[in-house]
C-alpha cells in the first residue's frame, strides 16, 4: 500500500465527511493506493457512528475507537501500530490541514531520501495573540534544545517512512516532539515543507494556552530522558561528588583554621559556632543524597526491559 493516513479525531463529526471526500479526491487523482485510519479519541458527538458509516461505504476507511479521551499521543501510537502503508501521513481532522500537500510530502520521502517531513504552517490562520506568538516562542525553544531546525515542530501534518513510526514510541503528550523522538531513534534525515493552513470551519479548538506550558515541561523531560535516561549517574553523580568535595574542603578548612589559631594562642571560635560549618554540612549531605539518587536511578535503569533495545538499520 502506498500511503496510510492517520487522523486523530475528537468531536469532529462535522469535519470528517468533507475531509475524507477531499482525501479520496486527491488520492484517486494521483493514482495512489491508500488507507485512512480515523482514531476516535473518546468523542461524544457521534463521531464513531459516522466512522462506521464511512467504513461500510469505503473499505479504505478504517477506525479505532477509545472508550475515553486519552489524547493525541495515544491516538497516534495506536494509528502507527495499525498502519501498513509505505509512507505514513498524520493530519488533524479539523480541515485546517490540506490533503493537497500529501503527494509532494510523499515524494520528498521516497525520492529526496527524507525519513520524516514536517509541515510548516508559514501563514497561520489562527489568532495571532493566543496562537501565533506563543507558537513562535515555543518553536524557538524547541529548536534550541533539540537541535532540529524546524519552524513548526508541532504541526499535525507530517509524513514518515513506515519504519520510523514502527521504531518510535509516542506517549504522554510527546506527539509534539515526534521529530526529536525520530532523531534519537537514529532517523536524522528530517525535512520541512511549507503547507497551506486554513481556518477552522466547524467546532472549536481542543487546545488552550496551557499546551505551551505543558509542551515546554514535556520538552525538558524528554531532553533529560534522552540524554541521561540510560546513564542517570552521570547526571546526579557529578554534582553529588562536587557538592561533597566542596562541603568536605570547607569543613576541613574551618577545623584547620581553628587548630592553628588555638596553637598560636589567638582568638578562635568553636567550629559549631561558625555559619560556614553548617553550609559545609548541608553541602556534604546534598552531595551524598545526589549520589544516592544517581545510584538508585542507575539500578532502575539497568533493570528496564528495553535497556538493550537498539534500532538496527541493516544486517548481513
Amino acid at each position: 500500500m502506498d500511503i496510510s493516513i492517520i487522523i486523530p479525531s475528537f468531536n469532529e463529526k462535522e469535519s470528517l465527511p468533507e475531509l475524507l471526500g477531499w482525501i479520496r479526491q486527491v488520492m484517486e487523482r494521483e493514482g495512489l493506493e491508500y488507507e485512512a485510519i480515523i482514531v476516535d479519541d473518546g468523542s461524544t458527538d457521534g463521531t464513531w457512528d459516522s466512522v462506521k458509516g464511512f467504513s461500510e461505504e469505503d473499505p479504505r476507511v478504517k477506525g479505532i475507537r477509545f472508550r475515553r479521551n486519552y489524547g493525541k499521543s495515544a491516538a497516534l501510537f495506536c494509528g502507527f501500530r495499525k498502519a501498513v502503508g509505505d509512507v505514513v501521513v498524520t493530519m488533524d481532522a479539523d480541515l485546517q490541514d490540506s490533503p493537497e500537500e500529501i503527494p509532494e510530502m510523499r515524494r520528498m520521502i521516497l525520492e529526496d531520501g527524507y525519513d520524516l517531513v514536517s509541515g510548516w504552517k508559514q501563514h497561520r490562520k489562527d489568532n495571532k495573540l493566543t496562537k501565533n506568538l506563543p507558537s513562535k516562542l515555543y518553536n524557538a525553544t524547541a529548536r534550541m534544545i533539540t537541535g532540529i531546525k524546524l519552524h513548526d515542530m508541532n504541526c499535525g501534518l507530517k509524513a514518515y517512512k513506515k519504519q520510523v513510526v514502527k521504531d518510535i514510541e509516542v506517549y504522554g503528550e510527546m506527539h509534539r516532539y515526534i521529530p526529536y523522538l525520530a532523531k534519537n531513534a537514529g532517523y536524522s534525515a528530517i525535512g520541512e515543507k511549507p503547507v497551506h493552513h486554513q481556518k477552522r470551519k466547524y467546532g472549536k479548538s481542543k487546545f488552550g494556552m496551557n499546551r505551551f506550558i505543558n509542551g515546554f515541561l514535556d520538552l525538558l523531560s524528554l531532553s533529560f530522558l534522552q540524554t541521561f535516561g540510560k546513564k542517570p549517574m552521570h547526571f546526579f553523580g557529578y554534582p553529588g561528588i562536587l557538592m561533597f568535595l566542596i562541603g568536605g574542603v570547607m569543613a576541613v578548612w574551618i577545623i584547620i583554621a581553628k587548630l592553628v589559631h588555638q596553637a598560636n594562642h589567638l582568638p578562635y571560635r568553636a567550629v559549631t559556632d561558625q555559619p560556614l560549618f553548617y553550609l559545609a554540612l548541608v553541602a556534604v549531605i546534598l552531595g551524598v543524597l545526589l549520589f544516592l539518587a544517581g545510584f538508585v536511578c542507575e539500578m532502575i535503569s539497568r533493570s528496564a526491559p528495553d535497556r538493550n533495545r537498539y534500532n538496527i538499520s541493516d544486517e548481513i
